[in-house]
């Protein structure tokens, strides 16, 4: 069988504009679930359907390489298209014996739910596959008729089974169920039980609060121990030191605007001895001479390859890019970002580079996203100096207690 992975995206969210693209917890969307998807393995190919050039841009940028993408139509993006509509639109022009509908507002979804789904799918010998959470609620009708309990026996909740509620975070569906019946279930139904923190959805404003506290709490052990290695930080300077504009005198010099919050969280990481480089394609007199004031001697301007100069610096530093930070808000950064160790760009950086970096700050450029980036490195830095003292000295007592 021939699986496939397919999320429709549309530009045309009314409830939280932009969402598909909004970050959230440090990362898109769509990308929690999507990435999800990739990594569990399942699927021969994996798809995003949109309308949408910048959710286009998004995809390409996070993704290159490892997600397909369909052009849907204006009809299948319209507020009143269903979502099979967007799926038989998909299945009249790519190939495919099951398809995985993905759900971007289903971010809590991890690998091992598809593993386990479609392993309970093949055994099962299902047609269609739902997943859902189970709740203990008692439902009523507005009629006052009782759904899931007989009141007269009201059971205690240890002894109550409960009901299985659709969270809609995938759906697997044979081509013929969804060819023959235009829906997404039918056939032999499997229901693929997922834990209670899966039931929630985007919908709302208020669901993005508490989807992004649930998700910052279950950030990956691989970030924090990424940025916890971190020895050395290189950082970009138009647009990311400065707020990107560019401010002419009367007789035509450019000036620039620094931010001196900025300059004493360079500060602060030096004296922590992490090591700093700042690397820009401009050559400007006004940089020229905030780098003087700062004593910054690791100065690159005028660098046109970023990622050349990148990998240089590492190798004078004898260091390997697992342990050096980037800093950058646009295109010309894109390459470095997708190879440090650790990632930051300002909060107003362009889309292709907020989908790619670890930490999107709360602050625009210019006006403290450096200070807030410098102070997370050295807190998550010191954070790891910290364990490494904690576990020599247990190393250490475990040594004498063997003794």
């Amino acid at each position: 069988m021939r699986w496939v992975a397919y999320m429709p995206l549309r530009g045309g969210s009314k409830s939280i504009p932009g969402k598909n693209i909004r970050p959230l917890a440090g990362n898109p969307l769509f990308a929690w679930s999507l990435q999800a998807a990739i990594d569990s393995g399942c699927f021969d190919e994996v798809w995003v359907g949109t309308d949408d050039t910048a959710i286009r841009a998004a995809v390409e940028a996070r993704f290159p390489g490892q997600v397909h993408l369909f052009e849907r139509s204006p009809e299948t993006c319209s507020d009143e298209a269903s979502t099979e509509s967007a799926m038989l639109e998909f299945a009249r022009e790519v190939e495919f014996d099951l398809i995985c509908l993905v759900q971007a507002t289903s971010p809590m979804t991890l690998a091992a739910d598809f593993v386990a789904a479609r392993e309970q799918f093949l055994t099962h010998n299902a047609d269609s596959l739902l997943t859902a959470t189970q709740t203990k609620r008692f439902f009523w009708t507005p009629s006052g008729e009782p759904l899931n309990y007989d009141p007269a026996a009201r059971p205690r909740r240890q002894d109550f089974a409960g009901s299985l509620i659709e969270n809609g975070a995938f759906y697997f569906t044979r081509r013929a169920v969804l060819e023959q019946q235009r829906c997404r279930l039918g056939g032999s139904i499997s229901v693929f039980e997922m834990p209670e923190v899966s039931a929630l959805e985007i919908d709302e404003p208020g669901d993005w609060a508490q989807a992004e506290a649930l998700l910052e709490q279950r950030q990956p052990d691989d970030a924090e121990e990424r940025i916890r290695s971190i020895q050395a930080l290189v950082i970009d300077v138009d647009g990311t030191l400065t707020d990107g504009g560019m401010y002419y005198g009367p007789i035509g010099e450019a000036l620039k605007k620094f931010n001196t919050r900025d300059a004493m969280g360079l500060q602060r990481i030096r004296q922590a001895g992490i090591r700093l480089c700042v690397m820009t394609q401009e050559q400007s007199e006004a940089v020229h001479a905030r780098m003087r004031k700062l004593k910054i001697d690791n100065y690159h301007p005028g660098v046109t390859d970023k990622l050349t100069r990148l990998h240089q610096i590492a190798k004078d530093w004898d260091l390997p890019l697992e342990a050096i930070a980037y800093m950058g808000d646009d295109l010309n950064d894109l390459a470095c970002l997708k190879t440090a160790g650790y990632t930051f760009c300002p909060q107003d950086a362009v889309p292709e580079i907020t989908t790619v970096a670890d930490h999107v700050t709360s602050h625009h450029a210019g006006s403290g996203a450096v200070r807030e980036a410098c102070d997370l490195l050295l807190a998550r830095t010191l954070l790891g100096i910290k364990f490494s003292h904690k576990a020599d000295a247990h190393a250490k007592a475990q040594r004498q207690a063997d003794n």
